[in-house]
C-alpha cells in the first residue's frame, strides 16, 4: 500500500568513519511528510547538533509541497530528532568529550508510513583514509568486471 522511501547520504560514508548507528524519529509538519513521501528531500549536506540537550538535524532540505498553500513549510529548517534519553545523553557526552560528529545516513519511511532518520556517530577521515576507500572501491569494481565476463 505505502511506497517506501529511502534517501541516502552517500557522501557521509566516504568522508566519515562510522562508529555507531541510531534510528531516530523526526518531528515534521503535514506538508513536510507529504514531500518526503514524494521523494523530494535531501540530507547530503546535513549534520546534527544539540540545543538544550535536544538533538536537531540542521541543513536538511525538504522541498515545499507542490500542492500546499500558505501553510506550507520552509525548505531548510531545523528539525527535532526523537531519541530515548539514554541515547541522547550518551551521544551528547561522546560529542563533547571525544570530538565526534553526528551525521544523518539515511532518511526512510517505515512500515507504518512514519519518517525515520538513521544517524551515525562518526569520526572524520583523513585524506589517506579516503584514498584507501577509493582504492578498495576500484578493486571491487575490477573484480566484478572479471566475474561478469566468465
Amino acid at each position: 500500500m505505502l511506497k517506501t522511501i529511502n534517501i541516502l547520504n552517500k557522501r557521509a560514508r566516504f568522508d566519515y568513519e562510522i562508529i555507531e548507528k541510531f534510528d531516530a524519529g523526526i518531528v515534521l509538519t503535514g506538508t513536510e511528510i507529504k514531500s518526503i513521501r514524494l521523494g523530494k528531500a535531501s540530507i547530503a549536506e546535513s549534520f546534527c547538533e544539540f540545543h538544550n540537550s535536544e538533538l536537531f538535524v540542521i541543513n536538511s532540505t525538504i522541498e515545499e509541497y507542490l500542492y500546499g498553500n500558505h501553510y506550507n513549510h520552509k525548505a531548510k529548517s531545523e528539525r527535532k530528532l526523537l531519541l530515548n534519553k539514554k541515547e541522547l545523553k550518551s551521544l551528547e557526552k561522546s560529542v563533547q568529550n571525544k570530538g565526534l560528529t553526528i551525521v544523518p545516513l539515511r532518511l526512510y519511511t517505515n512500515e507504518k508510513g512514519l519518517a525515520k532518520l538513521e544517524i551515525a556517530l562518526c569520526k572524520g577521515k583523513k585524506n589517506y583514509d579516503k584514498r584507501e576507500s577509493i582504492k578498495e572501491r576500484d578493486t571491487k569494481r575490477d573484480i566484478d568486471r572479471v566475474k561478469k565476463s566468465f
